[in-house]
């Protein structure tokens, strides 16, 4: 059983190394092929991988099932547009504000959903979400419902260029290997042990002495100012922002891309991430409805596999 379970640990790392090669090549491919496209699917891969990445650990790790992860994206997006729109350029300024928003916002979502369990837990951080898209589309000076119009990227004095779609890629990539690092030492400190022990039985944990409550806040928290960063990462890449990024929906793509690429491990929302968006784009040259033919897919990963695409890597299969 040991050797199998070795066997089993080296083909899941082969492959999560071998998919940050072919990551790390998108940029070598797309200018040997002159196609542009490539970078900027990949690039929206690597950035939504970052916001289920978030979202991963506290749903994954955590068992806080926020159906408004997607707010924190678009208070991300809406920080760097807003402050653009008021002629604050510096991403000195921007990226700061949009990581410090995103981790108030969900301070406060967090003191008051936390302390409800379930899908009273879930109805609350959606209500939360929804909030905030109403308010972002009554926002007539920053485009309302139209959205709004980036026309400059985030400066950094010169030190990065972001209009350089090579070293942005990079940049992005850069940043969610940081973030799997963070995650990957947040689950395996006693912080994390804490988290994963009120998971599985919070009521123990406080008979024991753990303030689970304030872990688990600090969890939510840090997860929240991880997918403002993406959000101000998806402002940069796409030179737009709308309502549209902090819609329910959009928190439903990110449970999908964290479900589907496997809960509980590092890579598996880029995994998920990667199948997603690209299964999506494929899809998208056969049917205009792409999404009728990813939910039974997700179907059956969800009942017939134990952990995603990567339990599947480890053959764990449901009986």
């Amino acid at each position: 059983m040991k050797i199998w379970g070795d066997v089993e640990l080296s083909a899941r790392v082969a492959v999560n190394v071998a998919l940050l090669i072919v990551l790390a090549l998108v940029p070598v491919y797309a200018a040997l092929t002159g196609d542009p496209f490539v970078m900027t699917l990949f690039t929206r891969v690597l950035i939504l991988a970052m916001a289920a990445l978030s979202l991963n650990l506290i749903m994954g790790f955590g068992g806080m099932i926020s159906f408004g992860h997607a707010a924190y994206l678009g208070i991300g997006g809406y920080a760097v547009g807003i402050l653009a729109k008021e002629g604050i350029g510096s991403g000195f300024v921007q990226w700061p504000v949009a990581i410090a928003a995103s981790a108030l916002y969900a301070l406060v979502v967090g003191a008051l959903s936390l302390r409800t369990r379930g899908v009273y837990f879930i109805m609350i951080t959606l209500a939360f979400a929804q909030m905030i898209y109403y308010v972002a589309i009554g926002l007539d000076r920053y485009g309302g419902d139209d959205g709004l119009t980036i026309y400059h990227d985030s400066q950094f004095g010169g030190l990065l260029d972001l209009g350089n779609k090579t070293l942005f890629y990079y940049l992005c990539f850069a940043l969610l290997l940081a973030g799997i690092y963070l995650v990957w030492r947040i689950v395996n400190s006693r912080f994390g042990l804490v988290i994963r022990g009120a998971r599985s039985n919070e009521r123990r944990m406080r008979a024991i002495g753990f303030p689970t409550f304030r872990y688990k806040l600090t969890c939510f928290v840090i997860a929240g100012a991880m997918c403002g960063l993406a959000g101000a990462l998806l402002a940069n890449h796409t030179d737009y922002i709308s309502p549209a990024m902090m819609h329910w929906t959009r928190s439903g793509d990110l449970m999908v891309m964290a479900v589907l690429g496997g809960m509980n491990a590092m890579f598996g929302p880029l995994i998920g991430a990667m199948t997603f968006l690209l299964l999506e784009e494929g899809l998208s040259h056969v049917t205009d409805y792409p999404n009728l033919l990813i939910g039974p897919m997700l179907l059956v990963v969800a009942i017939y596999v134990n952990g995603g695409i990567d339990g599947l890597m480890s053959g764990a299969r449901r009986g």
